[in-house]
């Protein structure tokens, strides 16, 4: 982590933390590694086409036209900062880099910007040393790269934002990593912020077990890696969330848990997600605030 890196965390940790809730205010910052498997066979022969295209805030020309429209100016906004394309036969890449714009917590919104342009980059780099060694390994095959955003809540209070990774190496992987804002207090939304302690683990999980059996016993196509799933004998089966467990909050203010793929259930189940019903967990809760 450079010396800039460090001082814009150090100044969010900072960030005054409203007493209504007790929030705590901190997120780390993570390195996404890219799923590597046999490079042997994977090569292209055509010469690789690397092009690195500004994003809007790199024109000063459409900044300019941006802050010009003074209905925009105060709404907090995601959109499109950076691209990076690799595009050719075998080798393909498409990272799109977020910036949340408007914030007035300008320390926030620093540090979940160069969050985001520090991750892709290091997307980037991973994917073009990948390239350049299967080129030597001369077998053939096909690597690609995907990253992006959804906005999954957009409200006066609310900004969830789901950041994903595709990775292509034979088969795929898919990853996906959320940040919540309130918008009201300029703060970032932690998990474990939400719950008055640890007892939330527990309660989620129970419901989360409750809900892949019941759907399974509906849905003969879905299937999880679960006590009560059958065959599940001698396998590893799901029990807890982790603390941290990735989330949002939905636009029904509902608490979505989220799991990648191949966590939870087999990879053509994809990216899996819960909805927590707010009855059940009210007692947890530290405040009816942001879930409702």
């Amino acid at each position: 982590m450079d010396k800039n890196l460090e001082h814009l965390k150090n100044n969010y940790q900072e960030i005054p933390i409203p007493a209504e809730l007790d929030f705590v205010v901190k997120k780390a910052i993570r390195k996404h590694r890219t799923k590597r498997t046999n490079l042997r066979w994977i090569m292209g022969t055509a010469a690789a086409v690397i092009v690195f295209v500004s994003g809007v805030n790199s024109s000063p020309t459409f900044a300019n036209a941006f802050s010009d429209i003074p209905v925009l100016n105060n709404i907090v906004k995601v959109i499109t900062f950076r691209e990076y394309k690799v595009d050719e036969d075998t080798y393909n890449a498409d990272l799109k880099v977020p910036a949340v714009t408007n914030l007035e917590n300008k320390k926030l919104e620093e540090m979940l910007n160069k969050q985001y342009l520090e991750e892709n980059k290091q997307l980037y780099e991973d994917f073009k040393k990948d390239m350049e060694a299967m080129k030597q390994e001369g077998s053939g095959g096909h690597l690609g790269i995907d990253s992006g955003y959804e906005v999954k809540t957009d409200n006066e209070q609310i900004l969830s934002i789901g950041r994903y990774v595709v990775n292509t190496v034979g088969s795929s992987s898919t990853t996906i990593k959320y940040d919540t804002i309130d918008k009201k207090n300029q703060v970032l939304i932690t998990l474990p912020s939400l719950f008055k302690d640890d007892t939330y683990v527990t309660t989620i999980s129970q419901i989360i077990k409750e809900q892949m059996n019941a759907q399974m016993k509906s849905d003969p196509d879905k299937f999880y890696w679960v006590e009560g799933a059958p065959d599940m004998d001698s396998m590893e089966t799901f029990t807890t969330i982790q603390k941290d467990q990735s989330f949002y909050i939905n636009t029904e203010g509902k608490l979505v848990i989220s799991f990648d793929k191949y966590v939870v259930a087999p990879g053509y189940m994809g990216v899996v997600e819960f909805v927590i019903p707010t009855e059940k967990i009210a007692a947890d809760l530290v405040s009816s605030a942001y879930i409702k």
